[in-house]
């Protein structure tokens, strides 16, 4: 995406206004709008697979349909063999029917598919059957197309959002299409870039229908994209203290592992200091591999105090568990005034025994969405099925800046902004990612950013680096492999 609105995501209402406004304000027929839909649908294909001779496109009867029946007349054009598969036929005299019919005079074959019909043979399968207007399963009929197009083996085109996926939430109710390229147009709709959207979309291009500069000014978007972003070279006469000291608090018997990976990503995320509260036979282990973290025993609340004193941000919760000595230690760090980052049971323990932050304190929730479920009091399945509303409710609720993790993760802020992170990858699901990512937000706090700044850019520099540490494959993918790229990606230069 190479717009300059490609970061800005917005709700369907909004796009939706902002379609009426194009066609009311500005003048622009509804028709001519599909033309340009159809037109740079079809410069995405022809880039994206330009030896492709062979074209079905598949037509819905709304204004989705009518941009994938003009773009079928471009094909056949442009000189490729094109066919068009209808579910129904529109009726009525709107820009779809029109766009119907100008296919079938430009001598496209236009049919209706149903059950018993094989697919044509295509180099390139073109969506065009509901865009932005399902939030409800499909159909029985067009449940059944849309299987048997993915079970084609031949690459899809969705135009605007693959069918079947929600554009507001990034879920899908049933079945969808899985396509190797979406074009969206006029805006970048916020479900294409959240939850099941990352199996459906592909590559994700905006076009913006040479509509003017005008047509956003007095429209806000709802949420953002993730900049790849870094932090500024340190002068020249900094030393240890000025970049902060990271306590990271947790490690229960058995996990020691959780807590090393977290104080380790605070060390490689930049902090000064990093000092690790934990169970006392972690501690010989904790000194041989990793020496620069400064482990403390701590048995107890009274051992917990003059570390917290030295201390200018906590980390709390990796291996933390939910016993005697995890709540204790929980209780203590949340009644103290440093900045905190809470994963893990430092979340489950929230959850347990909620309590709102001053939002004077810069506070970081990360929780995945099984923690965000228990946080809410609702079930998981509620969390995924409007991940932007989960999001902006735990930071609403508890006062606190929210990274809801996930593909597509969402950074909220209890003032309602919402930022998204378009990296990440499969291979980051494994054991300890969350870990690594508590102690770089930590040590980004550490170093002077807000709690918007430190999750927003946190969360990013964690799932570049994922995505650098994936070169080598996605299988067996664990979270010590992004330390590398990690502190490459911190510091500015290429990873």
């Amino acid at each position: 995406m190479t717009s300059p609105h490609c970061h800005a995501l917005y709700t369907v209402a909004q796009v939706r206004m902002l379609d009426r406004r194009a066609i009311e304000d500005l003048g622009i027929p509804g028709y001519e709008l599909m033309r340009r839909a159809a037109a740079a649908a079809f410069a995405g294909l022809r880039r994206c697979w330009p030896q492709a001779q062979r074209i079905a496109v598949y037509c819905g009867p709304g204004n989705n349909g009518g941009d994938g029946f003009l773009l079928a007349l471009l094909a056949r054009e442009a000189g490729l063999a094109v066919e068009a598969l209808t579910l129904a036929d529109a009726s009525g005299e709107g820009d779809a029917v029109r766009a119907r019919d100008a296919c079938r005079q430009g001598g496209v074959p236009v049919r209706r598919w149903d059950e018993t019909s094989a697919l044509p043979e295509a180099d390139v399968h073109v969506d065009a059957l509901s865009g932005t207007g399902l939030d409800r399963p499909p159909q029985p009929l067009a449940a059944a197309l849309i299987e048997r197009i993915n079970a084609s083996g031949a690459p899809v085109l969705a135009l605007d959002v693959p069918s079947g996926l929600n554009a507001d939430t990034g879920q899908c109710p049933g079945v969808a299409v899985r396509a190797a390229l979406t074009v969206t147009f006029i805006a970048a709709k916020r479900g294409l870039h959240t939850g099941q959207a990352a199996a459906c979309t592909g590559r994700i291009e905006l076009a913006t229908l040479g509509l003017p500069e005008s047509l956003w000014q007095a429209s806000p978007p709802d949420a953002h994209l993730l900049e790849s972003a870094c932090l500024p070279p340190r002068p020249r006469n900094v030393h240890k203290g000025h970049n902060g000291h990271v306590l990271a608090i947790g490690g229960d018997h058995g996990t020691a592992g959780a807590i090393r990976l977290c104080g380790e990503a605070a060390l490689r995320g930049g902090a000064g200091l990093v000092s690790v509260a934990t169970q006392p036979e972690h501690l010989m282990a904790l000194n041989a591999a990793r020496p620069e973290l400064m482990a403390h025993a701590v048995g107890g609340p009274q051992a917990l105090e003059p570390l917290l004193g030295r201390a200018s941000v906590l980390a709390v919760g990796p291996g933390l568990g939910q016993g005697a000595w995890g709540h204790a230690l929980w209780l203590t760090a949340l009644d103290s005034r440093q900045p905190l980052v809470l994963d893990a049971d430092g979340l489950n323990l929230l959850a347990a025994e909620p309590r709102r932050f001053d939002t004077a304190r810069q506070v970081v929730l990360t929780p995945h969405p099984g923690e965000a479920a228990r946080l809410l009091g609702c079930l998981v399945a509620e969390v995924e099925r409007d991940r932007f509303a989960a999001s902006r409710a735990l930071a609403q609720r508890f006062g606190a800046v929210t990274a809801l993790k996930g593909a597509g993760s969402l950074i909220a802020h209890p003032d309602g902004r919402l930022d998204v992170c378009p990296w990440g990858n499969p291979g980051m699901a494994s054991g300890g990612m969350g870990d690594l990512l508590t102690g770089l937000v930590a040590a980004l706090l550490a170093q002077g950013c807000s709690a918007w700044d430190a999750a927003r850019v946190g969360v990013g520099l964690h799932a570049r680096a994922g995505d650098d540490a994936a070169r080598g494959g996605e299988r067996g993918l664990i979270a010590s492999d992004l330390l590398p790229p990690l502190r490459r990606l911190l510091n500015g230069l290429d990873a």
